[in-house]
This record gives structure tokens, C-alpha cells and sequence, in this order.
């Protein structure tokens, strides 16, 4: 879609205005994108949480001891990680849709497959190759995202398909629900084949971003003088490394992506524990309050997107990380029985608010030809947090309590908050900009 275009669809002089043939298209292919883009983000949701809800008749069949079922959720997150990294190279070099599209096919399929396995190793193999989609998935939707969406509404947007993820998690938990105990563990990952629908629709109707098909043009144009020059080729990581602001820039997000996640999936991992065991409140009631932060989440997300997008992505973001820290320690110390519901619903809608903010803002802090690559492996560099946090928190809980291992959750969303707000500029870069 050209500025032309670009301009008459957002222009308060034009907005009554028919829309022409190419307009009523351009804006047909972003609805179209949206519609992918969330399913996407919602079935890998669904996905990450089928594991969870599994665990328990997975360690009674296979016969598991707790670090093996342990176990399982670290391969998922390095999966995922591993995934990610690649799947954010595969989306800059082959482009974002075909990427895309292989990333749901290579989870859905490995998530079904699941159902057929017999033994421990035959699982963990398994899953370890599905959560490559899973975490490919992830980066590529959102940056397919971003190039689709103008800057002016465009963390609105983003923080819209980012509440598909947690609506995947709440469907799984009431898929999980009804499915293991009337069908066994083994339908709840049989039914996951089902995306690969979504990926056949996406491959009919979803074309590249304009942004990544000039780039491409580019470098192949590029590339053909550098053969015939006999010049090497620029590759992608050498492009962020000798970069100073670039690489700075990467360093920053890694920074700040890993004391999110190590908050963000220390809390995830552990609340509801918390909530039983600490609170004292029975499982019907715990589901119910989590069904009630979820759902605060996704409203979170929306939100922070539009506030994004008026006061600034940097605000937004830092303010929510540093609001959450401040919000944990609350929660453990201030809690009674009278008001948990609504602490409980304040912290779901608090917390999520980052996540809804950062792949925005991550998007548009690298260029067109490198923008993949260096969003999947910061995000992903991140992992390593989500994959120490519950272990964390459990050795504090072992010595202490979980509670004080959620204060020391607090301190991570803090960091993860403050980074970002000295060291990362916002809009750097134009997602729907040829560079």
C-alpha cells in the first residue's frame, strides 16, 4: 500500500469518502492478516497450555518421576527459544507468511502427534520438535503483524492479536476441562491438528507485507551485483553486531525480554500453587480466580495497546513493568479473603499489559532487513529467563515461601520495566517503511 493510499485512508478530510478498488483491497488483506495473526497467537496459546493441563496423567501413565515432568516444560521452553531464533531468520530471509504458515504446521502436527506416543523419550522428542512452531510462531505473527498496521494505531493492533494469546488460554483450560476427563490426555492433543486448516487459509489469503517484498526485490537486486562484482554477501548478524546503535539496541531488548519473562512465566508457573496452598483456597474456587485473571489479561493487552499508541510506547511499557513490581509485593502481604478477587483481577490486567506493548515496540526498533532476526533472538535470548523462574521461585519457596518468591518476581518486572524506559528509544524504525 502506497503513502498515497496511505494517506486517503486515514486522512479526517477523506474518512467519509468511497474507497477505491486498491484501498477496499489493501484494507480486505490487513483484516485478513488480523484474522490470521490471532488465530495464530490464540492456537499457540491453546497449545502451550494442553501440556499443562496434561502433566498429571502423564506422570500416572509413563510412570514419570517429578524431574522428568519437570522436565517436559524446560524442553518446551528451550524448543521454543531454539525456535524462535530460527523461525525470526527463516521470516527475514524466505519471508513472514511462508514462514509463518510452516510454523503452525510444524506445531500443529508435532502437538497431535503427542497422542501417539508410548513412553517418556518418545514424548519429549516430540515435543521438543512441536515447540519449534510454537516459538517461531510467536515472533513471526507479530512482525507479519507490525508490517501491516500504520504506527498510528499499531500497538492497538498488535496489543488486539496479543489477547488471542491469552484467549488460547483460557479455551484450553476449558477444553482440558471437558476433553481429559470424559476423552483422556491423549484427544486434548489429537484435536490440535486443527490449525493446519488456518494455515492452509493463510497461504490463499495472505500475501506479504509490501515492506519485506521491496526488501527482498532489493537484496536480490543486490545480490546479482555482488556476484558479478564478486563482493560477499552482507549477512544479517554481522549487519546487527558492527552496528553501534543496533547492537546496543539488541543488547537492551535481550536484557529487558529476559527479566520480563523471568517475571512474567515465574508468576504464570507458580500462581496457582499460590493461590491453593499459600491462600488457602480450595481448587474449584482457584480455577475460577484464574479464569478471572486470564481474562483481566486480555483485556490488559487491548488496553495497553491504545494507550500506546496515544501516550507512547516507552511510557506504557516501563510504567506497566515498574506498576506490576510494585503490585506483587501487595498482593502477598495485603491480601484477605475479602478482597483477593479484585487484587487478583488488578495484578491479571497489570501484568499483561507489557506484553501487549512489546512487540510494538520491539518491531519498530530494527530495520526491515534484520527486523526477524534481531526481535526473535532478543525475545528469545529472554527464554532464558522463563526457564530459571520456576526453579527459582521453588527453591525460595523451599527455604522461605512462594510468596517471597513473587516479591523477588516483582523485582525482575521492575528491571524489566526501567531498562527499557533509560536505554530504548521508541519508533526507531517504520515497519510499513521500505529501507
Amino acid at each position: 500500500m502506497n503513502s498515497k493510499h496511505h494517506a486517503t485512508l486515514e486522512s479526517p478530510d477523506n474518512a467519509f469518502l468511497p474507497l477505491t478498488p486498491e484501498e477496499r483491497r489493501a484494507q480486505r488483506i490487513r483484516i485478513y492478516v488480523f484474522i490470521a495473526v490471532f488465530l495464530g497467537l490464540l492456537v499457540d496459546g491453546m497449545d502451550l497450555m494442553f501440556l499443562s493441563f496434561s502433566l498429571t496423567n502423564l506422570k500416572a501413565e509413563f510412570n514419570l518421576t517429578n524431574v522428568q515432568v519437570g522436565s517436559l516444560g524446560s524442553i518446551t521452553l528451550v524448543g521454543m527459544a531454539v525456535g524462535g531464533i530460527i523461525g525470526g531468520w527463516a521470516a527475514d530471509r524466505f519471508g513472514r507468511v511462508r514462514t509463518l504458515i510452516w510454523t503452525i504446521v510444524v506445531f500443529s502436527i508435532g502437538t497431535a502427534m503427542l497422542g501417539v506416543t508410548q513412553s517418556y523419550l518418545q514424548f519429549a522428542f516430540v515435543r521438543g520438535v512441536s515447540a519449534l512452531g510454537l516459538g517461531a510462531e510467536y515472533v513471526v505473527a507479530n512482525t507479519l503483524m507490525a508490517e501491516y498496521v500504520s504506527t498510528k494505531y499499531r500497538t492497538t493492533v498488535l496489543g488486539s492479536v496479543q489477547a488471542g494469546w491469552s484467549l488460547g488460554y483460557l479455551l484450553a483450560t476449558l477444553l482440558a476441562g471437558w476433553i481429559i476427563p470424559n476423552y483422556g490426555w491423549r484427544w486434548l492433543f489429537w484435536i490440535a491438528i486443527l490449525p493446519v486448516a488456518l494455515a492452509f487459509w493463510i497461504r490463499l489469503s495472505v500475501p506479504e507485507p509490501p515492506a519485506w517484498v521491496a526488501f527482498a526485490a532489493k537484496r536480490a537486486e543486490e545480490k546479482t551485483k555482488d556476484i558479478a562484482e564478486k563482493k560477499p554477501a552482507e549477512k544479517v548478524w554481522k549487519v546487527i553486531w558492527n552496528n553501534p546503535v543496533t547492537r546496543f539496541t539488541f543488547l537492551a531488548w535481550c536484557a529487558t525480554t529476559t527479566c520480563l519473562q523471568f517475571g512474567y512465566y515465574g508468576v504464570n508457573n507458580w500462581l496457582p500453587a499460590y493461590i491453593e496452598k499459600e491462600m488457602h483456597i480450595n481448587f474449584k474456587a482457584m480455577a475460577g480466580y484464574m479464569v478471572g485473571t486470564y481474562t483481566a489479561m486480555i483485556l490488559g493487552k487491548v488496553v495497553a495497546g491504545y494507550l500506546a499508541d496515544k501516550f507512547g510506547r516507552r511510557v506504557i511499557f516501563a510504567a506497566s513493568g515498574i506498576a506490576t513490581a510494585v503490585f506483587l509485593p501487595i498482593i502477598v502481604y495485603y491480601h484477605t479473603p475479602h478482597n483477593i478477587l479484585y487484587l487478583l483481577t488488578l495484578f491479571g490486567f497489570l501484568y499483561g499489559v507489557p506484553y501487549g506493548v512489546n512487540a510494538t515496540y520491539m518491531t519498530e526498533s530494527f530495520e526491515v532487513k534484520i527486523r526477524s532476526t534481531a526481535v526473535g533472538a532478543a525475545y528469545n535470548f529472554g527464554r532464558v529467563g522463563a526457564a530459571v523462574a520456576p526453579l527459582s521461585i521453588g527453591f525460595v519457596a523451599s527455604v522461605h515461601s512462594i510468596g517471597m518468591g513473587f516479591v523477588i518476581m516483582g523485582g525482575a518486572y521492575f528491571l524489566a520495566g526501567i531498562i527499557p524506559a533509560l536505554f530504548i528509544r521508541e519508533k526507531m524504525h517504520d515497519p510499513q517503511a521500505v529501507e
